[in-house]
């Protein structure tokens, strides 16, 4: 009787520590998911604002590639390594991420109106905000949503690569149209993977190594709501944006 007491009381205290390992792991994932984005803001404004920052970003010729694809090598290493790096440098490597976006993302004041930059921001965190809660509440299985958005994914950047040499307005269009579906699906996909995640925590870690896992887990996860919130918001800028005259 002994034994089945304590049998039971340890499940129910397990029971009860799961719903607290995944709201930590949520709360990491959007703190974590903000902090970038604020970092990009701010690089991003610190730029506009920075003679030299400007002539750096877009007085050389180069200058965007570069960023681009030291962007793209940060988030293979990053997808690659995160079982292997400490907690320090995976959030080190989001930080410089999310810095390096700044500098890209600077150049849409360029291009389209502050007030059309602050509406589709606006309109992209309703969208993103909704669709978050919905993969984190529906007990449907969006496996099969997330398999197609995917697909969707990867015939868009061929497309838009197609489009680079064609130049049509109208595909730009429709592509723009695409990439909002194709992002808003993904990120009620990504949040209902990371709440399947967060509850495949292990239980009884000691506290050391708890910690990095829940930070790796949460870098990870933040990276992918950015980058569907930032692609969120530069499809609907595209879509709905004035340009500047």
């Amino acid at each position: 009787m002994q034994e089945r007491t304590h049998y039971d009381n340890f499940s129910r205290e397990r029971a009860q520590a799961r719903p607290q390992v995944l709201n930590a792991f949520m709360r990491g994932v959007y703190a974590w998911m903000f902090a970038g984005l604020a970092v990009t803001a701010v690089v991003a404004l610190f730029t506009l604002s920075s003679e030299f920052m400007w002539r750096l970003m877009f007085g050389t010729r180069y200058a965007l590639l570069v960023v681009v694809i030291a962007e793209l090598a940060l988030v293979f290493y990053l997808s690659a390594r995160i079982s292997k790096l400490s907690a320090a440098a995976a959030t080190g490597i989001f930080i410089v991420y999310s810095a390096l976006n700044g500098l890209m993302l600077s150049s849409i004041f360029l291009v389209y109106t502050q007030a059309s930059i602050f509406q589709a921001f606006v309109t992209a965190a309703g969208m993103f905000g909704a669709m978050a809660l919905y993969g984190l509440m529906t007990k449907r299985d969006l496996t099969g949503l997330g398999s197609f958005m995917m697909m969707g994914l990867f015939g868009l950047v061929i497309a838009t690569l197609v489009n680079l040499f064609i130049g049509s307005n109208t595909m730009n269009i429709v592509l723009s149209v695409i990439g909002v579906i194709v992002f808003t699906g993904l990120t009620a996909y990504d949040n209902q993977r990371l709440k399947d995640m967060g509850n495949s925590i292990p239980s009884g870690l000691d506290p050391a190594t708890y910690a990095t896992v829940m930070r790796r887990g949460t870098i990870m996860g933040a990276l992918t709501l950015y980058m569907d919130f930032i692609n969120l918001f530069l499809f609907l800028l595209r879509l709905l944006g004035n340009r500047r005259g």
